[in-house]
């Protein structure tokens, strides 16, 4: 985006804050002075009626910059705007320029600190154009003029978040981007304001500038021309979940630093200001929630050729460097680490380090761990000897101790008394600084962080070989099997990475070795056993909500590489829930499952590896390998009884490999769920599977795309004589009525089928009717069934009630957020009525109801011998309605067990109501949680 733009824009901020007759005077005001100064004139018909936004990019157009901008300055002089003459004045020549000049200086000076031997070989600190024109598009303009925009930046660390953010600012301080946009940028870190006493944002600010007597009130007076950057969001302590009464909107008033910059991203503080985010991978769901976010952009870090530029530009030398990036180009593993610079920076020094030892870099690239512990143990090991002196090793174990440590109480940033505390001496500060592993963090004289956190993780893991956890000097510091439940569950520290897998990988035969010769000594039995210990324990409990991520446990026990132990300790595993979202998992994920047999339960996705397949591309044969040895477990895991495939794109091949699989005799599935999966190819081959799983009871397809021939095939399936498929749910599907025939006649042909869900599908009033053909016909054994949102309305309700009447076994019906309102209602009730009708549950929460149904309802709730579960929620349903009700509930022939309604939704006489109807009655539950009362107790 051209410079220029944000120069009109700049002027356009001061012309909107004229009003419509100041602004149609500023027009004569031009025409006059640009005749007087003898300039080239704008043609006064396209002047007279262009907008705000029109008129600055025509005196851009037509006049120089600086021109355009001392024209504009000396029309408001004419208009007695003397505000709006200060605010041109100082923005041109005062403060800005004042801040500008010190953040360049500040910037410039943590740039250099930053820089890490060869890794600025990459890394520019001037601002290239095409950077400069991303950062611009980040903040421009959507709407209107001075719409603030809240951009978040999300990646790995080493990514390059935080060089992003500095080159931003030594380029705003240059004037190469958010030229008129911005008048202060201003840069947190949270990791560095955590700390701080409870504090107010002037002095967050005051802190920023050059000197004492910050500008405050000058800084703030446009704050729609303001962007504050927030690096490292997630070392904010406590998030965003302050209720709304404890944030603050004086910027003068002190607080907690994660109390102010709440309040800043929530907008309670200066909302028109712009905001940039810089976050780790995984955007939290309290920012998601809290914040109206405009973007989401993710640095892509090095691609392919950047990758191969990097590792020439590192060697030097054009055949080792072709050497070394082959080795790794084979790994998926080691290869995608190198997306991230800092990261390939240390690859690429650990295999130039056993080049010069002139050792097997096959064996360095053999795994993750291999890369870290040739890095590591060369470092400690001085130039020219064999192995490390008693100091170094000193030096590294006190290191193990400081970074298991900081693990486990999520530090990354160490005081000089942290350090003494793990056995780093003074004398040993330089020595480490010297070796790259240590760096000084930011301006301060004793801050100290890991290189990455990745080094951090392994020296933790290598903590655990060579010392229990009882001997540390920090208490918080636990065992290795409270080190692995805490990795291997989903909820697990947003910060532990590679922690695990570094464990384990460092318990394989060739580290071990490397460990004997550095150390003398590990404790890698007594740590397998453990491992053991704790994955025996995880399958016995099962995993409760998907709790345990079993993709961390397959990384962890990949990077082991002992096939005997992976094959043993897969099969401790009666449950597997995971995500593939790149090659690395899908590798990892193979490996492991490979070896399995004791599955009882396997739920995954995969996605962004299988393209839809066309004459140009196709999947990789190493990845078809892969996918095979995941699909195989359908049929070598014995016990494997439920399947739920979901959130999944699928290529041809792929797909008809996952049905051949489906289809093996071997292959004796209960469960199988297909969510929201995408697969090319032919469907049928998916629905023939029902001729070959005669154990097939529950049967998803849930959010998963199926046309109308997808549903004839899949009811001809159904139909098969052999088929024992009792629930069947289709909702979400893009079902609509027409598909509603093929469905109807399988409801009469199928007699297994008891549990249909339909909802969210468009099936109108014209596809409930067909189906309620179907109903009424004495062969149909459903009893349950949900039509949630399936735009019906009152006219659909006369077939339904005719249904209800003709159908006895029909004992769940939901039908919730549709518009059916009173009218429609009052036709299902003279069915609920009826002594021919058998339901139990009914669900009709946000339909539309007043209480002019009530008077229906209550003779339901007093006639019926079996409605035990009535919904009502999200209907505006008042306090004479709720008596009506409360009165047929002390009916003594009324049956109901639960009554669903939100009491919040009522005011306190109702509430009260309520409460006494409850109490009175010890077998009825008022709730707003129907659906989990009727899963557990009707």
């Amino acid at each position: 985006m051209a410079a220029s733009f944000f120069s009109d824009f700049g002027l356009m901020w001061y012309l909107e804050e004229l009003k419509k007759e100041e602004f149609r005077k500023f027009k004569e005001h031009l025409k006059q002075m640009t005749l007087q100064l003898e300039l080239k004139q704008i043609p006064w018909t396209e002047v007279k009626k262009a907008s705000r936004e029109e008129l600055a990019n025509l005196l851009i157009k037509h006049y120089e910059e600086q021109q355009a901008w001392n024209i504009t300055l000396r029309i408001f002089q004419k208009m007695d705007r003397k505000d709006l003459c200060m605010k041109v004045m100082r923005e041109r020549t005062g403060y800005t320029k004042t801040y500008q000049a010190h953040a360049k200086q500040k910037f410039s000076r943590l740039w250099s600190s930053k820089s890490v031997t060869e890794i600025h070989l990459y890394f520019e600190e001037e601002v290239k154009q095409e950077e400069c024109d991303h950062l611009d598009r980040l903040f421009a303009p959507k709407e209107t003029g001075k719409q603030p925009r809240t951009v978040i930046i999300q990646g790995p660390q080493g990514i390059g978040k935080t060089t992003l953010l500095m080159k931003l600012m030594m380029a705003w301080s240059d004037n190469k981007i958010f030229r008129d946009r911005f008048l202060y940028t201003f840069y947190f870190c949270c990791r560095e304001l955590r700390e701080l006493p409870p504090t107010s944002l002037a002095d967050l600010i005051s802190r920023e500038w050059p000197d004492p007597a910050a500008p405050i009130t000058e800084i703030v007076s446009q704050p729609e021309r303001l962007l504050f950057v927030i690096d490292s969001f997630e070392e904010l302590q406590g998030g965003l979940n302050e209720p709304d009464s404890d944030l603050c909107g004086d910027l003068m008033e002190k607080r907690p630093v994660q109390v102010l910059l709440s309040s800043l991203l929530r907008k309670k503080m200066l909302p028109e200001a712009s905001l940039l985010i810089a976050i780790k991978p995984v955007c939290p769901k309290e920012l998601r929630d809290q914040v109206t976010i405009s973007e989401i952009y993710q640095p892509r870090g090095f691609n392919e050729s950047d990758r191969l530029v990097y590792f020439c530009c590192f060697f030097k030398d054009p055949k080792r460097a072709m050497e070394a990036f082959n080795l790794v180009r084979e790994s998926e593993q080691l290869f995608s680490i190198c997306q991230i610079p800092l990261l390939c920076w240390i690859l690429c020094t650990s295999l130039k380090q056993e080049m010069q030892k002139g050792k097997d870099l096959a064996l360095t690239c053999q795994s993750t761990t291999s890369v870290y512990s040739s890095f590591v143990f060369n470092l400690f090991t001085p130039e020219g000897a064999e192995g490390p002196t008693p100091q170094t090793q000193h030096q590294l174990k006190a290191l193990c101790s400081l970074a298991a440590e900081g693990m486990w109480t999520d530090t990354f940033e160490f005081c000089e008394d942290d350090l003494r505390r793990n056995g780093v001496v003074d004398a040993d500060i330089p020595a480490l600084l010297g070796t790259k592993i240590l760096l000084k963090y930011g301006e301060r004289e004793s801050s100290y962080v890991f290189l990455h956190v990745c080094i951090q993780e392994f020296c933790a893991a290598l903590f655990y070989l060579l010392k229990s956890h009882l001997d540390h000097p920090h208490p918080a510091v636990r065992c290795v099997q409270e080190l692995l439940v805490a990795n291997f569950e989903k909820a697990r520290r947003a910060h532990w990475i590679f922690l695990g897998c570094f464990l384990t990988g460092l318990l394989n035969k060739k580290e071990q070795e490397k460990l004997d010769a550095f150390f003398g000594f590990q404790l890698s039995q007594e740590i397998k056993q453990q491992i053991h210990q704790c994955l025996k324990s995880l399958g016995e409990r099962g995993n409760p909500q998907g709790q345990v991520d079993s993709l961390a446990i397959f990384y962890c026990l990949f990077e082991m590489q002992d096939p005997a132990f992976v094959k043993q300790a897969v099969n401790l595993l009666q449950e597997a829930n995971f995500h593939i979202i790149d090659n690395v998992d899908l590798v990892v994920s193979a490996y492991c499952l490979k070896y399995c047999s004791s599955l009882r339960k396997l739920c995954f996705s995969v996605q962004n590896v299988f393209k839809k397949e066309d004459e140009h591309s196709s999947t990789s044969d190493y990845s078809l390998i892969c996918w095979h040895h995941i699909c195989s477990v359908l049929t070598t895991s014995g016990h494997l009884r439920e399947l739920q495939v979901q959130d999944s794109t699928l290529s041809e091949s792929t797909f008809v490999t996952w049905c051949n699989q489906l289809r093996h005799p071997s292959c004796r599935l209960q469960k199988l769920g297909i969510n929201n999966v995408s697969f090319s190819g032919q469907s049928v081959l998916l629905f023939e599977v029902l001729f070959y799983q005669p154990d097939l009871k529950y049967l998803s397809f849930t959010l998963t795309k199926l046309s109308r021939d997808d549903i004839r095939s899949l009811c001809d399936a159904l139909n098969y004589p052999a088929g024992n498929v009792k629930e069947l749910a289709l909702a979400f599907c893009h079902l609509s009525e027409q598909c509603c025939e093929y469905i109807s006649e399988m409801l009469l042909r199928n007699k297994s089928v008891r549990y249909l869900d339909l909802s969210a599908n468009v099936l109108k009033d014209e596809g409930l009717k067909t189906l309620c053909e179907a109903l009424k016909h004495p062969d149909c054994c459903l009893d349950s069934l949900c039509l949630v949102k399936c735009f019906i309305t009152a006219a659909g309700c006369e077939d339904l009630a005719s249904a209800l009447i003709s159908n006895q076994n029909l004992k769940i019906l939901q039908i919730g957020c549709n518009e059916i309102g009173d009218v429609g209602v009052q036709l299902l009730c003279r069915a609920l009525t009826h002594t021919d009708c058998r339901l139990e549950i009914l669900g009709l929460e946000e339909c539309g109801l007043t209480s002019t149904c009530c008077k229906d309802l209550a003779s339901v709730l007093t006639c019926s011998k079996t409605l035990q579960l009535l919904n009502l929620t999200l209907n505006t349903l008042d306090h004479t309605g709720v008596v009506v009700l409360c009165e047929a509930l002390r009916h003594p022939e009324c049956a109901l067990q639960v009554l669903g309604l939100r009491k919040t939704d009522f005011d306190e006489e109702t509430q009260a109501l309520l409460t006494a109807e409850e109490e009175r009655n010890p077998n009825l539950t008022i709730t707003d949680d129907c659906d989990t009362i009727t899963r557990v107790e009707i």
